[in-house]
């Protein structure tokens, strides 16, 4: 466990899972984050990413607003609520699409959900502890930063899964 992780965190999902190969997962209940997605100007599609405060689980690297699901939240729910504690974004300025399981823990019932919403336009946000920076990343330019592993190991589908998805 990370002892670096605040004692304020709050919900019945906050713990960890240990898979059977000896990984740690965060999340009792499963894990989700918002791969929030909106048009700029020029018409090409831009994705928020957060940029992890050094002290949280892969800190340093770049990820999705996310985090462990409560027992009675929903992976969608689950996503909207992090975006709004991470991001400050309001759940009426997002649009839910679509999702898909990226992860799971082997021997256990832990899974990571990715849910894809879109916003008409980059959203204004305001980050929290759990972020050093939230930036609108061009889709294309995502791989050239250091990814939290997770996301780099699901992002090649993930951005398959937005090319089909027309925005709203």
């Amino acid at each position: 466990m990370n002892p670096a992780y605040p004692v304020s965190v709050r919900g019945d999902g906050d713990g960890w899972v240990l898979s059977d190969t000896g990984g740690m997962f965060w999340g009792r209940h499963g894990a989700a984050g918002l791969l929030l997605r909106a048009p700029l100007p020029d018409g090409t599609r831009a994705v928020l990413l957060q940029h992890r405060a050094a002290w949280s689980h892969q800190g340093g690297t770049w990820g999705l607003p996310g985090g462990a699901r409560d027992s009675h939240e929903s992976p969608e729910e689950t996503a909207v609520r992090e975006a709004r504690e991470e991001a400050g974004l309001e759940e009426e300025n997002v649009v839910v699409r679509t999702s898909m399981v990226t992860a799971k823990a082997s021997g256990s019932h832990w899974t990571y959900t990715t849910v894809v919403a879109d916003a008409p336009h980059p959203l204004d946000t305001v980050p929290n502890h759990e972020s050093d920076e939230l930036r609108w990343v061009v889709e294309e330019e995502v791989a050239d930063l250091p990814l939290h592993p997770g996301f780099a190991a699901s992002w090649h589908r993930l951005l398959e899964l937005s090319r089909v998805t027309p925005l709203l």
